[in-house]
C-alpha cells in the first residue's frame, strides 16, 4: 500500500512538472505546424489556463477511479502512464479549445478502459452528496413536517434518470413518520456534471431539491432520527448496480414520557412520581363539627414523562368506636372521597379540592388524611403512590362559672373583701395558665393564678381585694378570667359582681356650756344608791357561795355513792 501511495505521489509530482507552460506555444488563431495542419472547429487556441483546467479534470477522474476500485500495482502503473502521457500531450500540443475538451473526454475513456469493470458505476458519494443549505427540521408528535433533500453532483460527468426513495420502516425506533402513502418515490431527469470535479460551490449551483411531506407518529420517540434516502442514477449510459444511500436527520419531540432515541432497552426507565407539595383549608382554622374545603397541591416530579388517568382517593384516619364500629374523623360532604383528572404534565402541579366535615366529638389535635394515588405513565399502568397530610382540628373552648360570692358586700376604704366563685371547663380542650384579675376603679389586688384546668374539671377562686376608694354609687367590679387553649391561643371572658366601698366617718361629741345654778348638794339620793349597790354585791357573793356549796355537796354525794357501790361488788 505504501508503494502504491509513493507511485501516485511520484505521478502527481511529474504531472505538476509537466504543467509548466511549454515553450514555443503562441496564441494565434491561424497558427499552423510545418508537418501537418490542424483542423480546428474553434478559432481560438488554448491557453495555459485551459491546459491547467484540462489537467485538473483528468486528475479528478483518475482519483475517482482509484476511489471506486482497488487496482493492483500493474494496473496502477498503466493508469499513471495513461495519465502522464495525456498531461504531456496537452502541455506540448497546440489545439483549439473544443479540440482540448474532446481530447480530455477521449483520455477519460482510456483511463476507464485500463480497469475493465470501471464502467459499471457503484454506489458512492463521490458523485452524489447532500447540500447544507437546510437546517435539521424539528417537529412534535402528530404534526406534519416538510423535509427537503438537496442533491448535488460532485462528479464531472452528468448523472441522468435519477430515482429517489426514502427507506420506510414500520419500526418506530427507525422511522418516525406515519406510513400513510403507498410510495414516496420521486424522480427527475438529470444533474449536470461538475467540469472542474469536486467543486462544491459549482455543485450547489446545479443542485436539485426534492420535498417530502410526512406526518409524525403519535408514539414517536424523542431525539434525532436518521432519515435515509436511496438514489438510483445512470452515468455515461450505464445504470448503477446499487443505489447511493444519503442520510439526513430530523429532530422529533415525543409525547410527555416518551422514550429517547438511542436509549438502552435493557435499562429500566425511571417511573414518574406524584408528591404532595402542600395544602390549605378554607376556613384556615378547622373546628370540630365544621365543614371545610381542603385543597391539596400535588406535583408530577418527572421532567419528561406525563402521568395520565390519575385517580386520587382521600381516606381520613378512623377514630372512636360505637358498637365496635369505627368512623372516619372527616366525612366528604358529596359522599365520595375520590377525585379524577385526565393527566398531569411533566413537572406540572395539580390541585385536589374536596369539601369535608369534621366530627363534632373530636379532640383538639392534628388528624391525618391519606392521599392514595393511582395513575398510568406511557406503557406503565396502574402505578401507585401514597402521601399524607395532617389537618389540625380545634375544639371551641367551653366554660362557665358559679355565682360570685362577695363577703362582705360593703366595705370601707382600707379594708378587704373576700371574692369566691368556681370556674367550670365544660368543653373538650384543656385550659392552660388559667388566671383571674379584678378590674375596678376603687379596688385593687386579688390576682389569682390557677394553672391548668382539664376538661370536666372545676377550679375554685378565693381572692381578697383591697378597697382603695369610695365607689360613689358605681359598685360594679369585673373579674377578668384568662387562659390559653391547646393551640396556644389566648381566650378571656369576664364576670361582674357588686361591691360597695364607702368612706368611714368619725363624729366627735359636742359639748354645750350652759349656766347652772349652784344648789346645795342633796346626799340622800347618793346614800340610797350606795346602799342599793352594796346590797346587790352582797347578794351576788351569797349566790356564788351557795352555788359552790351545792356543787361541792353534789360531788361528795356522788363520791359516797361510788364507794358504796364498790363495797357491794366486793361482797359478791
Amino acid at each position: 500500500m505504501n508503494k502504491r501511495k509513493k507511485m501516485i505521489a511520484a505521478g502527481l509530482a511529474m504531472a505538476a512538472a509537466l504543467l509548466i507552460a511549454p515553450a514555443g506555444i503562441t496564441a494565434h488563431a491561424t497558427s499552423t505546424s510545418e508537418n501537418n495542419i490542424v483542423d480546428r472547429s474553434s478559432p481560438y487556441l488554448i491557453t495555459d489556463d485551459d491546459r491547467a483546467d484540462a489537467d485538473a479534470q483528468l486528475k479528478f477522474h483518475m482519483d475517482s477511479i482509484l476511489k471506486r476500485t482497488n487496482p493492483d500495482e500493474y494496473t496502477l502503473k498503466k493508469l499513471n502512464d495513461t495519465f502522464y502521457s495525456a498531461v504531456y500531450y496537452i502541455a506540448n500540443t497546440e489545439m483549439s479549445v473544443s479540440e482540448l475538451w474532446s481530447y480530455v473526454a477521449e483520455m477519460k475513456g482510456k483511463l476507464d478502459a485500463v480497469i475493465p469493470d470501471v464502467s459499471v458505476t457503484k454506489p458512492t458519494t463521490e458523485f452524489l452528496a447532500l447540500g447544507d443549505n437546510w437546517e435539521t427540521p424539528t417537529v412534535r408528535y402528530g404534526k406534519q413536517v416538510s423535509i427537503v433533500v438537496p442533491l448535488i453532483n460532485l462528479g464531472s460527468e452528468e448523472l441522468t434518470d435519477l430515482v429517489v426513495s426514502p427507506v420506510v420502516s414500520n419500526d418506530v425506533k427507525t422511522w418516525p413518520f406515519e406510513p400513510d402513502a403507498t410510495s414516496y418515490t420521486q424522480s427527475f431527469a438529470e444533474i449536470p456534471g461538475n467540469p472542474f470535479g469536486g467543486n462544491y460551490e459549482a455543485g450547489m449551483f446545479a443542485r436539485r431539491e426534492l420535498t417530502y411531506q410526512f406526518t409524525v407518529r403519535e408514539d414517536v420517540l424523542t431525539g434525532y432520527y436518521p432519515i435515509t434516502f436511496q438514489v438510483w442514477y445512470t452515468k455515461a449510459g450505464v445504470r448503477c448496480e446499487e443505489p447511493v444511500e444519503l442520510t439526513l436527520y430530523v429532530y422529533t419531540q415525543g409525547k410527555p414520557g416518551a422514550a429517547h432515541i438511542g436509549g438502552d432497552d435493557s435499562v429500566v426507565e425511571s417511573k414518574p412520581r406524584i408528591i404532595v407539595t402542600g395544602f390549605e383549608t378554607d376556613p384556615g382554622e378547622v373546628y370540630a363539627g365544621d365543614t371545610f374545603l381542603v385543597t391539596i397541591h400535588v406535583k408530577n416530579t418527572s421532567k419528561d414523562r406525563a402521568v395520565s388517568n390519575v385517580l386520587f382517593d382521600m381516606q381520613a384516619v378512623e377514630s372512636g368506636t360505637e358498637a365496635n364500629t369505627t368512623y372516619a374523623v372527616f366525612l366528604p360532604t358529596s359522599g365520595s372521597s375520590s377525585v379524577y383528572t385526565d393527566s398531569i404534565g411533566p413537572g406540572s402541579e395539580y390541585d385536589i379540592k374536596i369539601e369535608m366535615t369534621a366530627k363534632t366529638d373530636l379532640s383538639q389535635k392534628p388528624y391525618v388524611i391519606t392521599v392514595n394515588m393511582k395513575y398510568d405513565a406511557g406503557k406503565d399502568i396502574d402505578l401507585t403512590d401514597e402521601a399524607k397530610v395532617s389537618i389540625p382540628v380545634l375544639q371551641e373552648a367551653r366554660y362557665d362559672t358559679s355565682t360570685i360570692e362577695v363577703m362582705p358586700g360593703s366595705v370601707s376604704v382600707g379594708n378587704q373583701s373576700n371574692i369566691m366563685f368556681s370556674i367550670y371547663n365544660t368543653g373538650k380542650t384543656t385550659f392552660y395558665n388559667l388566671q383571674i384579675k379584678y378590674e375596678g376603679a376603687y379596688v385593687e389586688g386579688g390576682s389569682t393564678f390557677l394553672g391548668t384546668l382539664k376538661p370536666g374539671e372545676t377550679a375554685n377562686v378565693d381572692s381578697m381585694v383591697n378597697a382603695i376608694a369610695p365607689s360613689e354609687g358605681n359598685n360594679t367590679v369585673k373579674a377578668k378570667i384568662t387562659f390559653e387553649d391547646e393551640s396556644g391561643s389566648e381566650i378571656s371572658f369576664e364576670r361582674e359582681f357588686e361591691l360597695e366601698v364607702y368612706e368611714e366617718i368619725y363624729n366627735e361629741p359636742e359639748f354645750i356650756e350652759e349656766p347652772v345654778e349652784m344648789e346645795e348638794p342633796n346626799h340622800t339620793g347618793l346614800i340610797a344608791g350606795l346602799v342599793a349597790a352594796a346590797v346587790a354585791v352582797v347578794g351576788l357573793i351569797a349566790f356564788v357561795v351557795i352555788r359552790k356549796k351545792r356543787k361541792k355537796a353534789a360531788a361528795l354525794k356522788l363520791e359516797e355513792d361510788f364507794l358504796s357501790l364498790g363495797k357491794e361488788d366486793g361482797k359478791d
